[in-house]
This record gives structure tokens, C-alpha cells and sequence, in this order.
């Protein structure tokens, strides 16, 4: 039996919730129900407008993707979120300043009835972030069994078929793994214990888990990346997904990097820093959270370049990164980048990038590709890291402590023969006719 034969069909509705309704879910909400309207193109969602090839290049036989596997339909979506600050959607939106207003008319009835659920916070994780709507407890574990009331609560009043979470918080402060982290039994002791070690987005995670709800992680938290959790994944046959979003700088990275490596060229460094005004610029203004996104973005290149491989071309690479937060540039991103490179005889060359992008554009599709995909892969048994979803990631997770791939163009493929295979069809190898 094939897996194809195993997919249960996308019925009903899908429950779409995200933890933290700030600049990246609202850009989400509005451009899905936008597209609802028929009023915009689903514009950089590969599982929208994305073609998957099937069979030999003679056969030219390329259906979309949305076509290929059994997603759910945009029109079975429902939203909702949690969020420490009590704006409805529509009120975020404007606060995050992202959409124009001539884009928020048309749907701002259907944001102003997103009102976001109160949240599970601590402002030691995110110290940059105020806000009053937020859940209280006797212990984590009460706070934890307080969002699974929530996410049965949602389901059962919008008459929803599934759930599906994806986070779109703030980035928290670094941590590496502790005791508490190292299994599941720890992690639940800890949770009666209200460890402070235990972070509010991995209370998240074990909720949804909890309810059998698949999870992604778009911070670069240890939400999902830690044994307690790949443990109750497996436990619970939950896929999950992380971790952090790539898109402005990140995504040129593994686009260009994967192209030095493929001709041989050199690097002896590469200097990235970015201005950003928005909430998560604000909230990477402390230097814990920076740590967390530091540390998500310096590990692209030694990934996708493997200096142990290639010593004399990127052993001594430089790559320092930074972030500075700048209010009036607000949602609009701005990314520099000075990459030093050589060549035959080892002659300097020179790049500069000036990358004006738009942050929570570029992720908004990212979302909703990943809450499409992981439903699909719940809905196809699958249970614990989902690494074929790597594509989206800065940090991609792994599972039994493999090397994470970043390179952009073998993520891709990784992806589409994942769901070749799954619907019965051979891998593409790109081996003579194939």
C-alpha cells in the first residue's frame, strides 16, 4: 500500500492558530482572506502557486502542487491566536503598519473578529514586550492545560474538523538545553515545578502536542528543539517543525552561498547587518533575544559550505551578523551585506547586497505553507521532526542529531520528492531523461 492510499482527505475545517498575532500573522490572516475575496494572488506560497513535476521531462507533466497532494482548501481556513497585547487583528495590523489601508478595508470585519485569546507570558523571555492579556496559574503545567482548553474551546465553537499551530511570537531570550529539557518525565516535573527554564513557547508546544495538534516553530526558541519534546512528539504521533522563519537576509544566503560552493570560489568573509523597526525589532533591541537570532543565523553558511570538506576555500571565513533596531524603518527591513571572495590564484573579488525587503511579506507565506503542510502531514501519520519542511527554515531541526541541510535548491527538492513518494509517484533524481 502506498502512502498515497493512507492520506486521509482534507474535510471540513482547518483551524489555523498562531501564538502571537503581531506584524507576521496578521500580514497572514489578511493576505489569505484576501485571497478568499479573490482580491490578490497567492504571491510566494509554494503550495499556491508552486508546480510539482511528475514522471520523465518528456512527459511535461506538471500539475500544481495544491492540485498533486490533498491540501486544505484556503476557504476551510478559520484563524485565531494568542497574544499578550488584547488588539483584535485588525487593530494589530494597523499598529504593525505593514498593510495599507486600502488593503485592510476590504477585510477589516473578518480581522476585527480575530480577538486574540490571552496569552502565556513571561517578560523575562521577551523583556522588550509589554502587555496585560495574559493567562494566570498555579503552576506551568495550569497554564499549559489552559491553552488546551482554548484550542478544544476554538475547535468546538468554529466547528472545526482539525487544528494547526504555527508559531509567530517573539523571538526568546537564548537558552541552551537544560536538565529539564532532556526528557519528558523531567519536562512534566518541571512544569509542575514551574521551572524557569521551561519557556512560555515551549508551554505551547507541549499543549498542542498534548492535543495532538501538529506544531512549527518560526522563532528561533527552542520551542520544539529540545529531547523532551522530540520524545512526546513520537509519544503522541504529532509532526513539528522548526525553527525560525527565513526570509530577508537568511533566504539570500542560502540562494548565494550554495552558489559559491557549486563553483569552487573562495570566502574569506562575509559581513551582514540589518535595520528593522517593527516588534521583533524592538524585542531583538535586548541582547538575550539577539542572542537566539545570532545564533539561528550564523549556522546557514557553515552548513551549506562544510570548511572540515573544504579548508582551503572557507576555513577562515569571517561572518558576523548584526540587527539594529531603528523605529522608522518600521516593518520595511533593510539587510547590508559585504561578502569577500576569491578566485583562481586566489585574486580578491568583492559583493555588496543591499536587500530593502519587507519582513513579515516575506513570511507571511512561509506560514501559511507550513500550516497547509503539516496538517497534510497529520493527516499522513506522520509523527516528530518534519525535516522535508526545511525549506522555510533559518535553523532547520534534524532528527537523530544529523547536520541540518541549508541549501536552499536541495531543500526544495528534498520537499517535492517527499511528496512524490507520498503520493506514489518516483523521486526525481535528474538522472538522463529523469
Amino acid at each position: 500500500m502506498s502512502k498515497k492510499d493512507v492520506i486521509a482527505e482534507a474535510k471540513g475545517k482547518l483551524g489555523f492558530l498562531t501564538p502571537g498575532m503581531g506584524a507576521v500573522a496578521t500580514t497572514t490572516y489578511a493576505g489569505i482572506l484576501s485571497i478568499q475575496k479573490g482580491i490578490s494572488p497567492p504571491i510566494g506560497s509554494l503550495t499556491q502557486m508552486g508546480h510539482i513535476r511528475i514522471g520523465d521531462r518528456s512527459d511535461d507533466d506538471q500539475p500544481l502542487i495544491k492540485d498533486f497532494v490533498p491540501l486544505a482548501d484556503l476557504n476551510d481556513i478559520v484563524f485565531g491566536g494568542w497574544d499578550p497585547i488584547d488588539d483584535n487583528a485588525y487593530e494589530a495590523a494597523v499598529r504593525a503598519g505593514v498593510l495599507e489601508p486600502h488593503h485592510l478595508q476590504p477585510i477589516r470585519e473578518e480581522l476585527e473578529n480575530i480577538k486574540p485569546m490571552s496569552a502565556v507570558f513571561e517578560q523575562s523571555w521577551v523583556k522588550n514586550l509589554e502587555g496585560s492579556n495574559t493567562k494566570k496559574g498555579v503552576n506551568k503545567l495550569d497554564l499549559a492545560e489552559q491553552l488546551m482548553e482554548d484550542m478544544e474551546q476554538f475547535k468546538k465553537t468554529h466547528n472545526c474538523d482539525r487544528l494547526v499551530i504555527v508559531w509567530c511570537g517573539s523571538t526568546e531570550a537564548h537558552q541552551e538545553i537544560q536538565e529539564v529539557h532532556k526528557s519528558l518525565e523531567a519536562f512534566e516535573n518541571g512544569l509542575k515545578n514551574n521551572d524557569p527554564n521551561i519557556s512560555p513557547s515551549q508551554i505551547y508546544a507541549y499543549a498542542a502536542i498534548s492535543k495532538e495538534i501538529p506544531f512549527a516553530n518560526g522563532a528561533p526558541n527552542l520551542s520544539v528543539d529540545i529531547p523532551a519534546i522530540f520524545e512526546y512528539a513520537e509519544k503522541n504521533n504529532v509532526p513539528i517543525a522548526g525553527k525560525d522563519f527565513k526570509t530577508g537576509q537568511t533566504l539570500l544566503k542560502t540562494i548565494l552561498a550554495p552558489g559559491f560552493k557549486s563553483r569552487l570560489l573562495g570566502l574569506n568573509g562575509w559581513f551582514s547587518t540589518n535595520i528593522l523597526g517593527n516588534r521583533d525589532g524592538e524585542v531583538l533591541d535586548d541582547p538575550d533575544s539577539f542572542k537566539s537570532k545570532e545564533v539561528s543565523k550564523l549556522g546557514v553558511l557553515e552548513t551549506i559550505l562544510q570548511p572540515d570538506k573544504y579548508p582551503d576555500l572557507y576555513k577562515d571565513l569571517y561572518h558576523k551578523v548584526r540587527i539594529n533596531y531603528y523605529p522608522p524603518r518600521r516593518d520595511n527591513k533593510e539587510g547590508w551585506d559585504n561578502i569577500d571572495i576569491f578566485g583562481w590564484m586566489q585574486y580578491p573579488m568583492q559583493i555588496k547586497i543591499d536587500f530593502l525587503c519587507r519582513d513579515s511579506i516575506l513570511a507571511a507565506p512561509i506560514v501559511l505553507d507550513l500550516a497547509l503542510f503539516m496538517d497534510l502531514a497529520k493527516r499522513n501519520n506522520q509523527k516528530g521532526v518534519q525535516e522535508w519542511l526545511s525549506f522555510y527554515f533559518k535553523s532547520p531541526q534534524t532528527s537523530n542529531n544529523l547536520m541540518p541541510e541549508n541549501d536552499l535548491f536541495i531543500q526544495q527538492t528534498k520537499l517535492k520528492n517527499t511528496l512524490r513518494v507520498w503520493m506514489g509517484e518516483e523521486p526525481i533524481t535528474h538522472y538522463e531523461n529523469n
